[in-house]
């Protein structure tokens, strides 16, 4: 695999951003922009940049505010900022976007988000959508509804007792030690993100990964979701942006899929045009290292091939 190293970038926010590049091998078709998920960092994008280097593709990663090697004066770990954490999270992807055209013009763009980071891509969807040549939304549950004022309720009555700064207890106990628990005949807790043992392991024995987010994080987060699924700000987007969602029968943080399945009825009662869907069954969280990986690498490097040649064939 090749190397994917942080370099260090200053964002606009004031975040002293840990990014990462890996430039195509040959002629570069366009640009794949990734966003992690919570809980996670950028350097666990190797392979998955590796190989859509090999396609053709210039790739970026960078950890989001709060995350991993990424430091901001506002943003202590696990949280995103002491203030305004969402509207800087979005603002360091943007910044992230202009520096990758910059550096490689005239190329297109495409985003790819997983879990947070699909609410991440959603909400850029909506606001960069002229820039942007495809939009793609892995395992990422933009189906909350009410469910995030309830959020909102248990982290303003877990104020009473943990400041903004430290771990939301009870968030993460509804979350990850809840999806967790849904597992049968689990090896650890964290079993829901693959069926590949190693690759569960290597999550858990990472020191970057899997630690419960702050109530700050979870506010600005939950402001993230709200943002993703106003309806009004769907109906600004651009009806022909294409749009790849992917989910797994077995993932709990998507409600086993369903959660993928209402963003692919919600963008098709919306009219958008071009919405693709890949479900695997039997997959669990983390579609990039669970079972079958080596195919969801190649499903996506092939809808972004697609959608940039027919881009090209349009102009």
């Amino acid at each position: 695999m090749r190397p994917f190293e942080p370099q260090f970038v200053e964002s606009p926010t004031g975040a002293r951003l840990a990014l990462r590049v890996m430039e195509a091998e040959g002629p570069a078709k366009g640009i794949v922009m990734i966003h992690h998920g919570l809980a996670e960092h950028s350097g666990r994008y190797q392979r998955f940049a590796s190989y859509l280097a090999g396609r053709g593709f210039h790739v970026s990663a960078h950890d989001h505010r709060g995350h991993a090697l990424t430091t901001a004066p506002d943003a202590p770990p696990t949280v995103y900022a002491l203030q305004d954490g969402w509207n800087k999270v979005m603002g360091d992807a943007r910044f992230v976007r202009e520096h990758m055209q910059k550096r490689f013009p005239g190329l297109p763009v495409i985003v790819f988000g997983h879990s947070m980071g699909g609410v991440i891509a959603m909400n850029q969807a909506m606001d960069e959508h002229p820039h942007l040549a495809g939009v793609a939304i892995w395992n990422s549950n933009l189906a909350l509804g009410s469910l995030t004022g309830l959020m909102r309720a248990v982290l303003w009555l877990e104020g009473f007792v943990r400041k903004r700064t430290e771990p939301s207890l009870w968030i993460n106990a509804l979350t990850f030690e809840t999806w967790g628990k849904r597992m049968k005949k689990a090896r650890t807790m964290f079993d829901w993100l693959s069926r590949i043992p190693e690759e569960v392991d290597a999550y858990i024995n990472d020191p970057m990964c899997g630690w419960p987010a702050s109530r700050a994080l979870w506010g600005d987060f939950i402001t993230g979701f709200e943002r993703a699924e106003d309806g009004a700000r769907l109906e600004n987007t651009a009806r022909d942006l294409p749009f790849h969602l992917a989910g797994g029968g077995h993932d709990p943080a998507t409600n086993n899929g369903k959660a993928i399945k209402t963003l692919q009825a919600r963008l098709y009662n919306t009219r958008f045009t071009r919405v693709t869907v890949r479900m695997d069954p039997k997959g669990r969280h983390e579609a990039l290292h669970d079972t079958g990986y080596e195919q969801a690498m190649s499903d996506f490097a092939d809808w972004a091939a697609r959608i940039i040649e027919e881009g090209r064939e349009q102009a």
